[in-house]
C-alpha cells in the first residue's frame, strides 16, 4: 500500500472480496481524482469459518483481477496482499491503519453480507472519526429493510390466520 498521499481524500471506497463489481452501488458518484479503492487480503476472511483452499484461492485471484482491472480503468487503488510483510491479518486492522495513512473524509462501501464484517468496520470508523458510508447492495431481488418489512408482515399474517408460528 503507498503512504501518505499528497493530499486527503474524499472517499475510500472499500471493496470486500465478495463485492467485486465495478458499477456496485459503492462506486456511484466516484472520482478518481478525489477518490481511491482499498481492498486487502487478509488471514481473518479465510480462517473464521471454514474455508478450503481452493476456496481461499479463488477469492484471492478473483479479487487479484479486478484490481487489475481497477488499475487499467484507471481508478487509484491501495491493495494489500497477504503475503505483504506488514499485513495485519484482520480487516478492521488494514482499515485502521489505511484510513491513518489516507486520511480520507469517508469510506463508502456496499453493505456486506455479513453482519460480523459490518460490526467491525463500524467500529473502526467510530474509533478514527470517519464517516462510514454504507451503501444497499443492488445485487439483491430486495433490500434488508424491504426483506424485513415481508418478513414480518407474511409472519403476522401467517400467525393472524390460525397458524402456529
Amino acid at each position: 500500500m503507498s503512504r501518505r498521499p499528497a493530499r486527503a481524500l474524499r472517499h475510500l471506497v472499500l471493496v470486500l472480496g465478495d463485492q467485486l463489481d465495478a458499477e456496485a452501488a459503492a462506486f456511484d458518484g466516484f472520482d478518481p481524482a478525489q477518490d481511491a479503492v482499498w481492498m486487502a487480503e487478509v488471514a481473518e476472511e479465510s480462517t473464521h469459518g471454514p474455508s478450503s483452499k481452493m476456496r481461499t484461492a479463488f477469492f484471492l485471484s478473483a479479487m487479484r483481477h479486478f484490481a487489475a482491472e481497477l488499475r487499467a480503468s484507471g481508478r487509484p487503488l491501495h491493495y494489500v496482499e497477504l503475503d505483504d510483510r506488514d499485513n495485519r491479518g484482520s480487516l478492521a486492522a488494514e482499515l485502521r491503519a489505511a484510513i491513518a495513512a489516507l486520511r480520507p473524509q469517508a469510506v463508502v462501501m456496499t453493505a456486506p453480507g455479513d453482519w460480523r464484517v459490518l460490526g467491525a468496520l463500524r467500529a473502526v470508523a467510530a474509533e478514527t472519526g470517519v464517516t462510514l458510508d454504507v451503501r444497499e447492495d443492488r445485487h439483491f431481488f430486495a433490500t434488508v429493510n424491504e426483506f424485513r418489512n415481508f418478513a414480518w408482515n407474511t409472519s403476522t399474517a401467517i400467525c393472524g390466520a390460525g397458524i402456529a408460528c
